[in-house]
């Protein structure tokens, strides 16, 4: 498998996502789902990125960060990943890999490719039956229950505000 080398850091939004192990349904289990938003979490409020938007599904999250000026999206991704990893394997003596090697990207270009991507992760759980509503869906930022940081595009009237 061929290992994509970034030798360009743009700065800005990312859309980034990741699949857990085989596409297990892993994050299914309430514990690693929350080990996982813990992470997200903890990795914005130590400064690593801002988070915009998120949603964990039973075998993959999708995300919309801005890393921190000092930080790269790789490392960002490697603190997600890597953090939630080690988190899952303790708390559930899980002995199997957590995540895919790699993770997806898209560096957002303008607010309607930011807003177009924020409503896909809000509605990513009905698009998988899981809910009807994007509120309803307690594993995303779109429940209401998580203080969301605004992006750029959000500043710029995409019709997007930050959560609180």
């Amino acid at each position: 498998m061929t290992h994509i080398v970034r030798r360009v850091r743009q700065a800005g939004v990312y859309f980034v996502s990741s699949r857990t192990w085989q596409s297990r349904a892993l994050l299914r289990k309430p514990e690693a789902a929350q080990l996982l938003i813990e992470q997200l979490l903890d990795c914005r409020s130590r400064g690593f990125y801002k988070l915009h938007a998120f949603v964990v599904m039973p075998d993959h999250f999708h995300a919309l960060l801005t890393p921190a000026e000092n930080e790269s999206l790789e490392r960002a991704m490697q603190m997600i990943k890597g953090g939630s990893a080690h988190a899952i394997k303790q708390a559930l003596n899980y002995a199997s890999p957590v995540w895919q090697k790699g993770f997806h990207d898209r560096w957002i270009r303008d607010a309607e490719e930011y807003r177009t991507r924020w409503d896909y992760v809000r509605s990513n759980p009905i698009g998988a039956k899981l809910v009807t509503k994007p509120e309803e869906y307690l594993l995303s930022s779109a429940c209401g229950k998580f203080q969301m940081d605004a992006s750029q595009y959000d500043l710029q009237d995409s019709g997007v505000r930050e959560q609180v």
